[in-house]
């Protein structure tokens, strides 16, 4: 073999090698640096208090009849009563919606033949759908005036609850978020000093949901928001 060509083959082999071993370190170094890596993850809860902002209140009452016209007729009267009396309390049209109502004739139905009473049963009433809880609350205590008028209100009934909502949940959500990473850093600065150590840059974060439920149940017009974020940070010696 000419030597010029063992030459070009040894130049070759060695350079292969020589990529081999930097491949090799290039692996090995990675492979270090990733086991020196430390971190730490923990989370950060925010809460925070409000009042409702929206209501939906629903306004039903039932009766009940043997002569079908006699029941509308009733039913009419009593819708009228209670929209004047909503709107005496400060509601709106806007804010009252009334419902068609449900007639139920217990002679058409198979069970209960021995005990029908009244033939006909009627539910009905209407809908306050307002920004202004306030004003539902107030107008609770006033209700005695519909009783007087033969009107009793349905309010155990769970189809009937009230629902009171938060609305504006957008306006503080950044502040919250803030929050709760400030919670999410302070413990683990304290998990850093304990295992001597120093906090370093945040490597990932994480938003859990926002959840809104009512604070107890004696007043579901104030509302708990609550979130928790979820972060890693990285650890150095």
């Amino acid at each position: 073999m000419p030597v010029d060509m063992t030459k070009h083959i040894g130049a070759s082999i060695v350079l292969a090698l020589g990529v081999i071993v930097s491949t090799w370190l290039i692996i090995n170094t990675i492979a270090d640096i990733k086991a020196m890596e430390r971190t730490v993850q923990v989370k950060g809860l925010a809460e925070q208090e409000v009042s409702a902002d929206t209501v939906i209140w629903p306004v039903f009452y039932k009766d009940a009849d043997n002569n079908l016209d006699a029941l509308m007729a009733r039913v009419d009267e009593k819708n009228s009563a209670i929209r004047a009396f909503l709107v005496l309390q400060g509601f709106d049209d806007e804010e009252i919606s009334v419902s068609a109502p449900s007639i139920v004739d217990k002679y058409a139905q198979e069970y209960n033949q021995s005990e029908r009473g009244f033939r006909y049963v009627a539910k009905a009433g209407m809908t306050v759908f307002s920004h202004s809880p306030d004003k539902v609350k107030t107008t609770f205590s006033q209700l005695s005036q519909l009783a007087k008028q033969g009107i009793a209100i349905t309010q155990d009934d769970y189809q009937n609850r009230v629902e009171y909502m938060f609305t504006q949940l957008n306006d503080i959500k950044p502040e919250m978020v803030q929050l709760a990473t400030q919670k999410a850093r302070e413990v683990a600065l304290k998990f850093a000093k304990d295992s001597d150590s120093q906090l370093g840059k945040i490597k990932s974060a994480r938003q859990g949901q926002f959840s809104i439920r009512d604070r107890d149940s004696n007043t579901p017009h104030i509302k708990l928001v609550r979130v928790v974020t979820s972060v890693e940070y990285y650890l150095a010696d």
